[in-house]
């Protein structure tokens, strides 16, 4: 074999071997290049602030004060028949809704921060004691939601006391927390502290309410609303001249 010959051999194998890794070069290219055209999938996440949460909390909130206004100062005066389930499902949710998860996030998440950094110390002292407050009044018109108490002179005005004493209480609660509370907490927290909040709040509640734990809460709220007749927005609308 002369040298001529065994050159041609080498360049015969070395583009042999060159057309076999493009060969399988290609594939990888092509898949390369797919991804990178492809469009990337949109991440479902719910991006909700510690704050936006609390608030809209504070919206079921008053929409079960609106079914404790119409049975107080509607049904109750003028011993208009209502099923008294409503009450005590309206006060069920109270407990399970307000008091046992919104109340226990300020609790456990926000009070301390505010008490631990100096701020609006006074404000969270008389929170807490209105939370307490509050589950007292609750126990007393769960107690009194029954058609028995309600036909019975005394429990009707204990339920009565206890349902004024509430709403009294807890509109300016809510108020004072929306336009004082809340918007302060940005002062005393990092802005990754501040995310990280958020994303405790709904991973608890989706753990005690399920996935679209809050939007099955406000369906719990409109069906009693029904029930009672005040789910029209429009039978609101001031009558004005």
């Amino acid at each position: 074999m002369n040298q001529y010959t065994t050159r041609r051999q080498f360049i015969q194998k070395a583009g042999t071997l060159a057309c076999s890794a493009a060969i399988f070069a290609q594939p990888a290219l092509s898949f390369a290049r797919e991804d990178a055209i492809k469009p990337k999938k949109k991440e479902s996440v719910e991006d909700i602030s510690p704050v936006e949460d609390l608030m809209r909390e504070h919206g079921v909130l008053d929409r079960i004060l609106l079914i404790y206004d119409e049975i107080l100062w509607r049904r109750l005066p003028s011993n208009a028949e209502f099923p008294p389930e409503v009450l005590s499902k309206g006060a069920d949710l109270v407990r399970r809704f307000i008091e046992d998860y919104h109340e226990k996030l300020e609790e456990n998440y926000l009070f301390p921060r505010f008490e631990k950094a100096g701020k609006l110390v006074d404000l969270i002292q008389v929170l807490r004691t209105q939370h307490r407050t509050g589950r007292r009044l609750t126990d007393a018109i769960k107690e009194r939601a029954t058609l028995q108490a309600i036909k019975t002179p005394t429990e009707h005005e204990k339920l009565s006391s206890a349902l004024r004493l509430f709403i009294r209480m807890y509109r300016p609660h809510a108020a004072r927390e929306d336009t004082v509370l809340f918007p302060t907490l940005r002062s005393i927290v990092s802005a990754h502290e501040y995310a990280a909040l958020g994303e405790e709040f709904e991973n608890k509640e989706h753990a005690l309410f399920g996935e679209e734990g809050f939007e099955k809460v406000v369906a719990e709220v409109a069906d009693l609303e029904r029930i009672l007749g005040i789910n029209d927005l429009a039978g609101f609308t001031a009558q004005f001249d």
